[in-house]
């Protein structure tokens, strides 16, 4: 596919796809839609990707949600019966790209660099890292034109910030900063303005060079427990675990390991583990 909403970038297995519609704070419409449903299905399929990215083009928005000038003209969501008993059913990718996919079990990193409204909140909250520069803000905005949250809003956010706060965001349409989004857990990092790309590339470059069977199966566990019973969840893990322990990487790290491998015992380098504190030799 030729994209002309979004831009996609492949670099040594990262995956940074960015909404590229800049004079209209990056808003979603259809055409941005289906851009972005073929380019997450190419990296959820794409073997050799290992981490996505997404960003907005600019310094002013990440993504300032849907693009309502297509919804008043009908664009957006003119659905047929059809299709709307297909999003009733769960069975449509979702309204703004394909944020009802729930089955990506790679790392994904947003690296927020601007304002980040209803829907493009919702992309935010889709990412299992928010990396925000200090300019930029959060907020359900679409709470005052009547516009309900159809991207995950309602049941993401709750799951990162707790539901106390969550409900304040979606209740009152509130905008946030970034050191507000930082303190309730919304941001994982603040940093300046221009940086939050190159921040998410270098966690992204070094969660390449883990393996990647193990970190797979920790992430769809700990997505597809949330909101089970312990007991369900621990099933759910221990299937997960089973799966990824018998992988050809696990016989190499156990290796690696016992022959005192360890990155962060290489002295001859800086230290690879992030947060690691390595005293002496």
């Amino acid at each position: 596919m030729k994209y002309t909403q979004i831009e996609v970038t492949h670099q040594d297995g990262i995956a940074i796809i960015k909404f590229n519609r800049p004079e209209v704070m990056n808003c979603v419409g259809p055409v941005t839609h289906e851009e972005l449903v073929h380019a997450w299905g190419e990296f959820k399929n794409n073997d050799e990707l290992k981490v996505a990215i997404i960003t907005g083009a600019g310094d002013r928005a990440f993504c300032a949600g849907g693009d309502l000038k297509a919804g008043l003209q009908g664009e957006l969501i003119n659905y047929s019966e059809e299709e709307k008993q297909a999003h009733r059913k769960g069975k449509a990718d979702g309204i703004l790209g394909p944020t009802r996919w729930t089955d990506i079990y790679k790392p994904i990193i947003a690296a927020v660099n601007g304002v980040a409204y209803a829907g493009g909140l919702e992309w935010a909250c889709y990412a299992d890292m928010r990396i925000a520069e200090e300019h930029a803000s959060f907020g359900v905005t679409c709470r005052r034109w009547n516009i309900g949250l159809a991207d995950g809003g309602t049941q993401r956010l709750p799951r990162i910030v707790g539901m106390g706060r969550a409900m304040e965001l979606i209740l009152t349409g509130k905008v946030i900063d970034a050191q507000e989004a930082y303190r309730i857990g919304l941001a994982n990092e603040v940093v300046p303005s221009g940086q939050s790309l190159e921040r998410a590339m270098e966690i992204a470059k070094y969660l390449c060079t883990l393996p990647q069977p193990a970190m797979r199966s920790d992430k769809e566990a700990a997505v597809r427990g949330f909101g089970e019973s312990l007991d369900e969840g621990l099933r759910i893990e221990a299937g997960l675990f089973l799966d990824s322990i018998y992988e050809p990487e696990t016989m190499e790290g156990l290796r690696q390991f016992n022959h005192r491998l360890h990155p962060d015992r290489q002295y001859d380098s800086a230290t690879k583990t992030p947060g690691i504190v390595r005293k002496g030799k």
